[in-house]
């Protein structure tokens, strides 16, 4: 096993009837079982089963996003997009029988509670009346995935994809700035007519899904897909007021210091990226160079990270080059078999590059940790509200090392990247809050739709100005996130662990030991405790709580404004 490679793995399409056999046989034997021994020999069995269909799941899943264009793993993933909703109902046959067994005391002693906590939310999540909508699902999420990933936009004599059009948002000209703009907008514009028709049958798919399980609309099971049992949508609503108190008003007073720095009357959309009048920081070499860089820093960091980057270069676990037809994306999933993380992004040569190094490697750090800590594959991953934790945090662990990455240019990246976590946050509940909207309100229009983002921006992100783009005047911007379209209702996370990692900086700033071993705490934890437990093992503030958010960004805040009023 521990000479692999990611090349190297071995692709087996997965016996979808082998498995479908195999859980019904489980299930069986779980209601005849007479003793607790049996049901845990039963459990690794399924364990076992889980970690090897898991494990040929994502390779396809990868090779297919390294190349939209290879039929073959295309095919895998959209075959697997249509077994897997009938896996599923024989998965959640076994969950039932597991919850209705007489040993269940003794399961929630032996694995914690979380286990249970974890069926019953899968029970309560499916019917066999969902598969033909998750199956059409499938095929409608990885059709606007190929035309994201196949994007050709014509600039500066070259033809860009959607990652390659961005660097040119950070170019000193203003002008070549409005222009790349203006080739992305000219993008998203011209595919409209598409992307609508797929996002209205995601929305009607998806509200289906909902309501075939009683529900009024998607959004409670959407809330429970991210695995949320601690909190719900008051909650969320409640912490989106926060922000819109707390962070708009810094974020207004950030991009006004930012217009007068670089020297122009007003900010435009496409001045945001732009920080600094003689450039942004840039990586200090090519995308080698950069590897190289994080193998040092983590091995500076600490033995554990020492020993985790290692382990993903040895064995080629990330893909970070920028390429043609590879998915407009950045992630980490896991290959279960191997105990290994993978992590995929597109490098542009722009500060994204070390966030991809810090973010990304800081969700396979969590993962590696877990997989090393936890017994069993429902706790190798944590809830998605507690996943941005690690990687946001992470980020902010990499500050010190910033010299090797941009060389005199550490000070621009430190600040750049701290604006950028904490302006973000609009953005982050905004989308949340149009997912609500467009879900619990099915019948708008298209165009409607589009406007109810144009009105989130003016609540959100005031200082936001387009020019002479009529499609992003009236709300275009939101088919920039994929995840409205992939995975929705996860994207709130992003700003509720960026309170998380704003905490950590503060405290690892004050005292870095006593920070690290609860940072470690947190990953090593993996998925065995609630969201709610989660924070708490990790010495964590809840961020729905009165007053949280303003205590989280206060120690970023300072810094910020001290450097705003210096410049």
């Amino acid at each position: 096993m521990e000479q692999f490679t990611f090349k190297t793995m071995k692709y087996e399409r997965p016996d979808f009837d082998f498995y479908n056999r195999s859980f019904e046989a489980l299930s069986k034997r779980v209601t005849e079982a007479s003793s607790f021994a049996e049901i845990k020999s039963i459990l690794k069995e399924a364990n076992e089963l889980e970690i090897a269909f898991s494990t040929m799941s994502s390779i396809a899943y990868i090779r297919n996003t390294l190349d939209t264009t290879d039929e073959f793993y295309e095919k895998e993933v959209e075959y697997q997009n249509q077994q897997n909703p009938i896996l599923q109902d024989k998965m959640i046959a076994f969950y039932r029988s597991l919850l209705a067994s007489p040993f269940k005391s003794e399961m929630e002693q032996e694995y914690g509670r979380q286990l249970i906590t974890k069926m019953q939310l899968e029970v309560d999540s499916f019917n066999e009346q969902l598969i033909p909508f998750m199956q059409k699902e499938g095929e409608l999420t990885t059709k606007y995935q190929k035309l994201m990933a196949t994007a050709k936009i014509p600039f500066d004599g070259k033809e860009l994809n959607l990652y390659g059009i961005q660097k040119y948002f950070e170019h000193p000209n203003r002008q070549v700035r409005k222009q790349a703009f203006q080739a992305f907008s000219d993008f998203y514009h011209k595919n409209e007519e598409e992307m609508e028709q797929i996002f209205a049958e995601l929305i009607e798919v998806r509200n289906s899904m909902g309501k075939a399980l009683g529900y009024e609309d998607y959004i409670l099971l959407g809330y429970k897909n991210q695995g949320r049992t601690d909190y719900g949508q008051k909650e969320v609503a409640a912490f989106r007021e926060q922000v819109r108190t707390e962070i708009v008003p810094l974020c207004e007073t950030l991009y006004k210091a930012q217009a007068k720095r670089i020297g122009v009357e007003e900010l435009k959309v496409y001045d945001e990226a732009f920080i600094f009048p003689d450039g942004n920081a840039e990586p200090a070499g090519d995308d080698e160079y950069m590897i190289n860089e994080a193998r040092k820093m983590y091995h500076a960091m600490s033995p554990k990270t020492a020993e985790f980057i290692d382990f993903m270069i040895d064995h080629e676990l990330m893909d970070l080059k920028n390429k043609p037809n590879k998915a407009a994306t950045g992630y980490q999933t896991d290959l279960m078999s191997y105990r290994a993380p993978f992590v995929f992004s597109c490098f542009n040569h722009t500060i994204g590059d070390m966030q991809v190094l810090s973010h990304e490697l800081g969700h396979a750090f969590a993962a590696y940790q877990a997989m090393r800590h936890q017994s069993i594959p429902a706790y190798y991953s944590e809830s998605t509200d507690i996943a941005e934790i690690h990687s946001m945090s992470m980020e902010q662990f990499a500050y010190p090392y910033a010299e090797q990455f941009f060389g005199k240019d550490a000070d621009k990246f430190r600040f750049a990247h701290l604006q950028d976590a904490i302006t973000f946050v609009p953005f982050g509940v905004a989308v949340d809050e149009f997912q609500h909207i467009v879900y619990a309100n099915p019948n708008l229009t298209p165009k409607e739709r589009t406007y109810e983002w144009h009105k989130l921006e003016e609540k959100y992100m005031p200082w936001r100005k387009y020019e002479d783009d009529e499609f992003m005047e009236r709300g275009g911007f939101w088919y920039y996130k994929l995840h409205i379209f992939l995975y929705p209702f996860y994207y709130i996370n992003y700003t509720l662990t960026t309170m998380g990692a704003m905490e950590f900086k503060k405290r690892y700033e004050e005292d870095k030991e006593a920070a690290w071993k609860d940072y470690l705490t947190l990953c090593n934890v993996g998925g065995s405790l609630s969201y709610l437990e989660t924070l708490k093992a990790a010495n964590l503030s809840i961020p729905f709580e009165e007053g949280s958010v303003k205590r989280a960004i206060s120690y970023a805040k300072d810094i910020l404004l001290k450097a705003v009023e210096e410049k």
